[in-house]
Formats: C-alpha cells, sequence, structure tokens
C-alpha cells in the first residue's frame, strides 16, 4: 500500500496535534513541524518554526529524503492575540500576520515545488469563523485569517493545473489550550469602558464551552484526505449555517448582530 505522506505544522497541541493523530489512524505518515518537541506515539517530529525559511527548507528536504515525496500539507500553526485596535503595537499586529499568514504562505512555497513534481497534493490552511465573523477586540486575529481564505482561494486556481487542491477550513470555537495561549492585553479598558474585558471573556467562555479539538481534527484529516475538496469548509453545523448567513447578510447587519455579541 502506497501510504500518503502528510506534513502538520503546529501539530504538538491543540488542533494541529488531532489533526496528525486522525491521519496517521487513518493510514497516514505524519511528519508534525513544531518549535517544541511532546512526542506522540506514530508521529514523527521535526523542529521547525514555520516563520523562518531554512527550518522550512530543511524539514522538507528531509522529509523528501526519508519517503521520496510529499502528499498533504495542513497549516494549523497560529496563535491569537486580542485588544483594542489603537492601543495594539504595530509590532504585535505584524506578529500576528507573521505567524498566522506568511507563515502559511513559507510553508506552501516551500513544499508546492515537491507536490507540483508529483503532479498531485492536498493543501489544507487552517482560518476561522472570524475571517467572516469580524471579532471587536481580536481585530489583527480576524483580519490573519480572512487573509488565509482570500490566499487559499485564489491558489487554488493557480496550482490547479498540477493536481494540487486547496482547501481553508474555518474552526468556530474550540476548547484547546489556544485560549491560555491568546496574547491579551487590556490597556485602553478604562477608555473603552470594559468594553475590551468584557469582549474577550465572553469569547473565552465560549471557546472553553466548544467543540472538542479531537471532532475538529478528524474532520480536517477527513477534507485532506478526500478525493475532491471545495474552496472552505467551517466545522460543525452551526457554524456552517454562521459561516453561510456572514456571507449572505449584508455587512451592515453582520457587523451589528457580532457587535451585539462582542463588543457591548
Amino acid at each position: 500500500m502506497n501510504k500518503k505522506i502528510a506534513v502538520v505544522t503546529g501539530g504538538n497541541s491543540g488542533i494541529g496535534k488531532e489533526t496528525a493523530i486522525a491521519l496517521k489512524d487513518m493510514g497516514c505518515t505524519v511528519y508534525e513541524l513544531s518549535r517544541r518537541e511532546i512526542p506522540t506515539d506514530g508521529i514523527k517530529h521535526i523542529r521547525a518554526d514555520v516563520t523562518k525559511e531554512n527550518d522550512i527548507k530543511n524539514a522538507a528536504e528531509e522529509i523528501i529524503k526519508a519517503e521520496g515525496k510529499v502528499d498533504i500539507v495542513i497549516n494549523c500553526a497560529g496563535f491569537g492575540i486580542s485588544g483594542a485596535v489603537e492601543f495594539t503595537t504595530l509590532e504585535s499586529a505584524k506578529s500576528q500576520f507573521e505567524v498566522n499568514f506568511f507563515g502559511t504562505v513559507n510553508v506552501n512555497r516551500i513544499f508546492i515545488p515537491y507536490l507540483r513534481q508529483n503532479r498531485s497534493g492536498r493543501i489544507v490552511n487552517i482560518s476561522s469563523v472570524a475571517a467572516v465573523a469580524h471579532i471587536p477586540f481580536q481585530t489583527f486575529y480576524s483580519a490573519s485569517k480572512a487573509a488565509i481564505d482570500s490566499y487559499s482561494a485564489a491558489l487554488a486556481n493557480e496550482v490547479k493545473p498540477f493536481g494540487i487542491s486547496v482547501a481553508s477550513i474555518q474552526p468556530g470555537d474550540i476548547c484547546t489550550g489556544f485560549t491560555n495561549a491568546r496574547e491579551k492585553t487590556n490597556v485602553g479598558d478604562d477608555v473603552y469602558e470594559g468594553r475590551i474585558s468584557r469582549s474577550v471573556t465572553s469569547m473565552e467562555k465560549d471557546e472553553q464551552k466548544g467543540m472538542k479539538p479531537d471532532v475538529a481534527g478528524r474532520y480536517i484529516a477527513k477534507i485532506a484526505l478526500k478525493k475532491n475538496v471545495k474552496p472552505l469548509y467551517a466545522i460543525g453545523v452551526t457554524y456552517k449555517f454562521l459561516s453561510v448567513l456572514c456571507r449572505v447578510f449584508p455587512c451592515r447587519i453582520r457587523n451589528y448582530i457580532v457587535g451585539m455579541l462582542y463588543a457591548k
């Protein structure tokens, strides 16, 4: 049997780890790329920072030398920041995009030539429902995920003639360590009359009551192994419905609803 070779970034925790496990259980040989080594049975770890070109180049060369090919690339690496736009430093905003967006760009740019040579492959980029339901006080996170969706749709048409397909997947609230890892600042909360802290606290409560990461991981793995994929998916019935509504509703109505939930 010709096993699929899958690469998962951010594969040592959260939905990245669960996606890697699900792919392994579905018969793939899985390499997880992350900065920290947290061993998972049956998963091959390579230390790599998605923002560092040489790290990803070296990882790709190591995988190709060992396996001779790559079939699937899944970009799960990412983190979140929160706070008011006017009090968020440009350095923090750039860091958010450097990992969430340009980290994905960096990984794909280095692996696409190997997929192209094989005339086949699947790229899955992890976005968020925040890409369409733009969350106040998580503005830069929302913007980085919206960029992922646009990038994925355009990339899909670029690489289609080479037998490579691309999908962007929008998780909603997932109960993972992502919540505790969020870089939060309440600077200016007095100016905003407590709305910054109220918004983020409300979102974090929703996250902790959210979908279990193994459910999300299995969903992502199934998409990665599908024969044909759509450009965009949302995880879970609720978020599929929300994603559709956000695309159908006029922006004014959509923004009003999100504002009532997270900007009061």
